[in-house]
């Protein structure tokens, strides 16, 4: 994997455009690149990380992987900061899905303040639930949702629901959406 929360900046360090070429062309020696590049969200312990490890060829590359490789994502436990930090990092993290899309990569992740998906991942609720117990126990979680933090989840789950309104289709599973796009 290319960067995994290894030379992140600090949250207060200011930020600035540059070429990212070499970042890019760095995911490509792993994941492949497409004529065209989707994003597909899913919230935590909807089965991203699980999907993603489990690829025969690598389409998908982890939202988390490519924001932290660019930087958007900074070191620490952002996730927990305050609804305005929490947005100006998510801006952060659809410009750089916006232009990895360009760069024709499939994207898999949670992070997402104003672009629009190209497809959404719901589990069933029971389903959800017992993916988040299984992280839950999990002495190796990076971090991710557990059942102990259920009403997050609903909350996001809600959110993700509301791209139906704007054509976004949604599916069950991560391999459902990734069968979709791959197919399109």
């Amino acid at each position: 994997m290319i960067i995994k929360n290894e030379n992140l900046l600090d949250e207060n360090t200011p930020l600035m455009f540059t070429d990212g070429s070499v970042v890019y062309d760095e995911l490509a020696k792993e994941f492949v690149r497409h004529d065209k590049g989707y994003f597909i969200i899913a919230p935590s312990g909807a089965g991203k990380t699980y999907f993603i490890e489990h690829q025969e060829v690598k389409n998908w590359i982890d939202g988390d992987t490519l924001w932290m490789a660019t930087n958007a994502h900074p070191k620490g436990e952002w996730w927990a900061k305050s609804l305005e930090e929490i947005n100006v990092i998510e801006r952060r993290s659809d410009v750089i899905t916006e232009q990895a899309k360009k760069y024709g990569f499939w994207i898999i992740g949670v992070d997402c303040y104003s672009i629009l998906p190209d497809a959404v991942v719901i589990p069933d609720l029971e389903t959800h639930k017992r993916y988040l117990q299984i992280r839950t126990d999990d002495p190796n979680n990076d971090g991710g949702q557990t059942i102990d933090k259920l009403d997050n989840v609903l909350r996001a789950r809600k959110y993700f629901e509301s791209f139906a309104e704007k054509g976004v289709p949604i599916f069950g599973s991560v391999a459902e959406a990734a069968d979709y796009l791959a197919g399109l």
